[in-house]
């Protein structure tokens, strides 16, 4: 038998077997779709609850249940240009704007710092299949308007995620060229409710170099809901988990309630600290906020910095 016929015999089997296994995937990704439009039809029909957000949720693509969230607000509020930005999307196969992309054939943009994620993005057939843009970036509020611009992307769109795990309060305060009428920002529950405080701004802030055990990098619901405020959003709740908040403009927000951070606020339950080799430790809540007492915030509010024991320290402000 000759090379070429032995790299045929054996080759061709394999070949058939990837055939087989991107049909294997092609079916549950349409099985995923199919679900969560069951899922949706379930609970768009129960509006009525003391916390509807919550009991809108499903996950189809998002990492909780962002995706069912994002169907009742886009049932809520008028949406006149269906577009979509989200940073920090990873490979994009867990994410809060695919489903957004797949069902309701959005138009959208997607950034990560990571170019691998990048070029995973760009070789899954939902790139083009729908009309999406993956490109890779490290986010900082200096070049934040000019990655929208040089990508057309300016002026009211549907909806904003963001999810970069350090300067998410910093970035969205930068952004000035697109006023999505819906934005979903990750709020870190272990700085509780009440105080208006972020990370300090570092345009090269990494949020594994930053502490070993992964747990500090974000902004308290408070500061987000005071920056939201500042820019002509209202806070309309958050998830379940306890780690994204919803928010919508307010020429836009028709009859969905106010509610406040402390209203909104969820203690998230997932265990994600490290040790200092890397290895996951699922410290309970109360020891997650004793490992990183002594790293520095600001308060957003008052311009000043201070430990995270801090904030604990002093009664909480009125709310």
């Amino acid at each position: 038998m000759s090379l070429t016929d032995f790299l045929v015999s054996h080759l061709e089997p394999l070949r058939r077997r990837l055939n087989q296994l991107n049909d294997m995937t092609r079916r549950l990704d349409d099985l995923q779709m199919a679900v969560g439009r069951i899922e949706q039809r379930l609970t768009l029909s129960h509006p009525e609850s003391d916390s509807p957000l919550r009991r809108c949720e499903f996950k189809t693509y998002s990492q909780w249940g962002e995706d069912g969230i994002i169907q009742y607000l886009i049932h809520a509020v008028p949406i006149t240009v269906p577009v979509f930005v989200e940073f920090g999307v990873h490979d994009y196969r867990e994410s809060n704007t695919r489903y957004l992309l797949q069902h309701d054939n959005w138009t959208g943009l997607v950034m990560d710092a990571g170019r691998e994620c990048i070029e995973t993005i760009a070789k899954d057939p939902v790139y083009y299949r729908h009309n999406l843009r993956a490109v890779h970036a490290f986010l900082d509020r200096e070049n934040i308007n000019t990655i929208l611009r040089d990508n057309g992307v300016t002026g009211d769109i549907g909806l904003l995620s963001i999810d970069i795990d350090g300067n998410d309060y910093w970035v969205w305060d930068a952004i000035e060229c697109i006023t999505p009428r819906i934005v979903i920002c990750e709020y870190d529950s272990l700085l509780g409710p009440d105080r208006k405080v972020t990370t300090l701004y570092d345009p090269a802030f990494d949020r594994v170099k930053a502490h070993y055990s992964f747990l500090y990098g974000g902004a308290s619901l408070a500061a987000l809901d005071h920056l939201a405020r500042r820019k002509g959003y209202t806070l309309v709740g958050s998830n379940s988990a306890g780690n994204n908040a919803f928010f919508v403009r307010n020429d836009v927000r028709g009859d969905l309630p106010a509610v406040t951070p402390r209203q909104a606020y969820v203690q998230a339950q997932f265990r994600n600290s490290r040790d200092r080799q890397g290895r996951l430790t699922f410290l309970p809540f109360a020891e997650c906020r004793e490992v990183i007492a002594d790293m520095p915030v600001v308060d957003v509010e008052q311009n000043i910095t201070i430990p995270i024991r801090d904030i604990f320290s002093a009664p909480s402000p009125a709310v």
